[in-house]
């Protein structure tokens, strides 16, 4: 799992936000269905799915930009639901910068403390501390098209924080960057919010995005909350097939409940092993599958762990290596994908074994995600 910086603190300008049982249709078909949420001030969470889940349905509603057919949004003990969006004091920020061509980078950010009339002293004061923050001090004087992508998108954060929002809504902001830029501002990102204290709604369709900068993430999946926990929770403790698999890619291993107790959960799989897990409720000989990541599967001698197979691939990438092996007795379909240290790579049509902690294992019922939804 992707690591993440030190807990967001409580204090700083963040308000608490409450949704209650909010939901949108559009001609007849439910986009977002009673969703329901306690946001902690200072707090920095994220709505993660695939293309038409909801997430984005959800955060134009809280803005304002799109209105529920039901439900409550209350910010810092205000009720906001019926209020315009310029109305409700958020602050926003866009894949696309909208950033005013001909203004410089001092007189973007200044724009929405002059719209609410902020003194001329308070206002350069502000101004000063925000592009400070954000490292953008010595480029005041320049204009949008001076400026990298990353350092555009700086300056429209600068713009929403530089009137100390008690919400800040993100939809999607680092989608339009390559992969090294994301990730430099994802830490950009969140020390910012940390240091002022901000709560912050985070939309995104990358998992590894939300795992590293949230303090809670919502899963959506057909306008609901598939889970809504910690990133360790959510990767080590899926409660649904969708969130092992949606976050995890997780290998699901066909079999059937042979024993449980208090302390674990015995499945015989299907290519004839055993494999242990942690508690689950089900009956015994139930058809359930069990689900573990690729990285929380290791290697072991032939004959040991859950079952033996055979290296079909194996894929180098970074520090890591992608493997995947063919179980005995397996269908002639079923492969178990892997994620190893590079060094610890197997050789192309080795004979091993696999195994796994029980505490990374899950069980459910004989039920595959579906692939196409959630989207």
């Amino acid at each position: 799992m992707p690591s993440r910086t030190t807990p967001t603190p409580a204090t700083g300008t963040g308000k608490p936000l409450s949704v209650k049982a909010l939901r949108k249709t559009y001609s007849g078909v439910t986009a977002v269905d009673e969703v329901s949420m306690e946001i902690a001030a200072g707090e920095f969470v994220t709505f993660l799915g695939s293309s038409g889940s909801g997430k984005t349905t959800t955060l134009m509603m809280i803005a304002g930009f799109c209105e529920p057919d039901s439900g409550s949004i209350v910010v810092g003990g205000r009720d906001v639901t019926r209020l315009a969006p310029q109305k409700r004091g958020l602050g926003f920020v866009f894949q696309q910068y909208l950033l005013f061509p001909h203004m410089t980078v001092w007189e973007n950010v200044a724009f929405p403390l002059q719209l609410r009339d902020i003194p001329k002293a308070e206002l350069r004061r502000r101004v000063g501390e925000t592009l400070e923050i954000a490292g953008l001090s010595a480029m005041a004087r320049r204009r949008p098209r001076e400026l990298s992508g990353g350092q555009q998108q700086r300056v429209a954060l600068c713009r929403a924080l530089v009137y100390r929002p008690p919400v800040i809504l993100m939809d999607e902001p680092l989608g339009a960057l390559d992969k090294k830029l994301r990730d430099q501002l994802q830490t950009e990102i969140k020390r910012i919010q940390q240091e002022l204290g901000l709560t912050v709604i985070y939309v995104t369709h990358d998992q590894e995005e939300a795992l590293v900068l949230s303090d809670r993430i919502a899963v959506m999946r057909d306008g609901l909350i598939d889970q809504f926990d910690t990133p360790q929770e959510l990767f080590e403790r899926p409660r649904t097939p969708f969130v092992a698999d949606f976050l995890g890619a997780a290998n699901f291993l066909p079999g059937r409940l042979e024993e449980q107790s208090a302390e674990r959960t015995l499945v015989r799989l299907d290519t004839g092993g055993l494999i242990t897990a942690r508690p689950q409720a089900a009956p015994d000989g139930a058809r359930v599958r069990a689900a573990v990541q690729p990285g929380r599967l290791a290697l072991c001698p032939p004959g040991d762990g859950f079952c033996t197979g055979t290296v079909e691939t194996v894929t180098y990438v970074g520090t890591l290596v992608r493997v995947t092996v063919r179980p005995v007795g397996g269908a002639a379909t079923e492969l178990v994908r892997l994620e190893l240290p590079a060094g610890r790579a197997p050789a192309l049509g080795e004979n091993v074994g696999l195994t796994a902690d029980p505490a990374n294992v899950s069980v459910f019922p004989d039920v595959l995600p579906d692939p196409e939804s959630g989207g």
